[in-house]
């Protein structure tokens, strides 16, 4: 027989993770169902009457937060399917996360730390304040939206002060005086136009130029009698009347007024384009999910958890798993390089969007080895914080060499994890690492659940259990919550028992037993993690069960999970 080594069984462990590092705190509204023992706790019954209003309190610190953050940080870059998303948040730890998504899903080089595409914004956001405010933030006006979406211009025409201004031809020659205006020219946008020229005018004198699409708004002398006259005025052939004869400009009649009209409808589609929120990322991505198009290309596996972080919110981490050989590389640098895109959406029943990420996985082999890691396993980790209900959980990825695209879709019912259900557990996961962390990094990274890492085992696509090598060990993660405190004692009583069975057998190749005392854990939660040595067991298909006994809640239940040994 071999020894289940323990590694470690703390609550606080798993709270540092999921209470502390990844969310901010719950701000949800709590269920509030009185029990017999609720009404006899004076202090338990005052937080329930305070609650409500501490919520409001709350929440109107929570919308206060996404309109600061909406108007000032991201309005100019947050598109309308990000804003409708917005809107349907109702806590701090869903809030939380949709920022971390937003700037992830714009971030260009997703396999580094920094994020480039944020620290320029900010930057760009800082400039503008500087330098473009005119009674309200320099960030909020049409220079700072421009400047803020597309970097400093190639070119810019300033005319500070106004005054004499000799018109070019096409907007009708002849003399005027303008009020302060700018001309910023881009040479080329992408997904606008190539020599994009931008007119802002002060027609206020105050500093606050506004970006417009007629340039003859500039022109102070408009509504003077005789005063500014055209090309054509001058002549005779028109008049000033005619500068309001309809139209996109107020130039009047012109040498190239008929090729000016002609460019009207260009100029309206290049306006809407400048003023329109940037293209996310995997925009592509995003469109195979909504139109719900199915492809199977792209060969990946997908495993799921479940793992309470408070009493009304539950952390799901999706991995995704794909082998080298389904993945095409490209040569660079002598290196192999795989791309691999990952987009995903969970929505509600109803529709509404809860949570998107997406993601770029990389994979570099040296030229040599390719051949011999075609076997070998990429694994992608995501952990979203969702509320107890049902959601479809729809996963697309595309093989950026090879261009060919797969697609996930499963409809997942997150379990209630809080006091009113009872004794219950997180997923029972099998994982194939299980190590600890350093200290400095507690409760961040992927796969780290508090204190140590615990990467999945994925199953095979067509519903196989883990499956393990003999040289390895099998791992296993699990939290028990709600266990019952003893009025005397304070402390949880409960008895932990693991069994592995043989299936082909029926019969118990290992048992073992432990408790909360010998664990060392007093609290309504435990942890528990093992680690067993397969070299003693033969090939074969095998069943973990955990038995959990709580003797103070008198409450039981039993957690499987299979797996083989290869």
């Amino acid at each position: 027989m071999f020894s289940l080594k323990a590694l470690t069984s703390s609550k606080a462990v798993a709270y540092t993770l999921l209470a502390g590092a990844l969310f901010c705190g719950s701000m949800a509204t709590f269920a509030q169902t009185t029990t017999e023992q609720d009404k006899n706790n004076p202090d338990l019954l005052e937080q329930r009457k305070n609650r409500p209003r501490n919520n409001v309190k709350q929440t109107n610190e929570l919308k206060n937060e996404i309109k600061k953050w909406t108007n000032q940080d991201v309005r100019w870059i947050i598109t309308d399917d990000e804003m409708s998303a917005l809107k349907q948040l109702s806590n701090q730890e869903e809030f939380d996360n949709f920022v971390e998504q937003f700037w992830l899903r714009r971030d260009p080089t997703p396999d580094t730390p920094e994020n480039e595409y944020r620290e320029e914004h900010y930057r760009r956001i800082a400039y503008a304040n500087e330098h473009f405010a005119a009674g309200k933030l320099g960030s909020l006006t049409d220079r700072g939206q421009i400047y803020i979406k597309f970097g400093p211009a190639d070119e810019i025409d300033s005319h500070p002060s106004g005054g004499t201004y000799d018109r070019p031809m096409e907007e009708g020659g002849g003399t005027t005086s303008t009020y302060p205006f700018e001309d910023w020219r881009y040479r080329y946008l992408e997904g606008i136009n190539q020599e994009v020229i931008i007119e802002f005018v002060d027609t206020c004198m105050c500093g606050d130029y506004h970006m417009t699409i007629d340039r003859g708004e500039k022109d102070a002398l408009k509504y003077t009698p005789n005063g500014g006259l055209t090309q054509y005025e001058q002549m005779g052939l028109s008049s000033k009347a005619d500068r309001n004869g309809g139209g996109l400009e107020t130039l009047g009649p012109g040498p190239n007024s008929s090729m000016q009209q002609s460019k009207q409808f260009d100029r309206l589609e290049e306006y809407a384009k400048l003023t329109a929120a940037p293209k996310v990322k995997f925009k592509e991505l995003d469109e195979i999910v909504t139109t719900h198009v199915r492809y199977n290309l792209m060969p990946f596996d997908v495993h799921y958890d479940f793992m309470r972080v408070t009493g009304d919110t539950v952390l799901v981490p999706v991995t995704l798993q794909m082998k080298n050989r389904d993945i095409t590389f490209a040569e660079k640098d002598g290196i192999q390089r795989g791309l691999v895109n990952i987009y995903g959406r969970v929505t509600s029943l109803t529709g509404r969007i809860a949570q998107t990420f997406e993601d770029t996985v990389r994979v570099d082999v040296p030229k040599d080895l390719l051949q011999k890691t075609v076997d070998s396993n990429n694994v992608y980790w995501k952990a979203m914080p969702l509320r107890p209900g049902r959601y479809k959980v729809d996963i697309v990825v595309k093989d950026v060499n090879g261009e060919r695209v797969g697609t996930w879709e499963k409809s997942i019912t997150v379990p209630n994890m809080g006091d009113e259900a009872g004794l219950t557990t997180s997923t029972l996961i099998l994982a194939d690492q299980m190590e600890r962390v350093p200290a400095k990094s507690i409760g961040t990274g992927n796969f780290v659940l508090g204190s140590t890492k615990v990467r999945p085992r994925v199953e095979g696509g067509d519903g196989k259990p883990a499956s393990f090598k003999r040289d390895q060990k099998m791992n296993f993660w699990m939290q028990v919550y709600n266990l019952g405190i003893d009025d005397k004692t304070k402390k949880a009583d409960a008895s932990f028992q693991y069994e592995i069975l043989d299936t082909k057998t029926n019969k118990a190749v290992v048992q073992s037993t432990e408790t909360t005392q010998q664990l060392g854990s007093n609290g309504e939660e435990v942890t528990l993690e093992k680690s067993v040595p397969l070299a003693s067991l033969q090939p074969g298909t095998y069943l973990l069960n955990i038995k959990v006994n709580d003797n103070v809640a008198k409450q039981q239940l039993v957690r499987p999970a299979k797996f083989t040994v290869e």
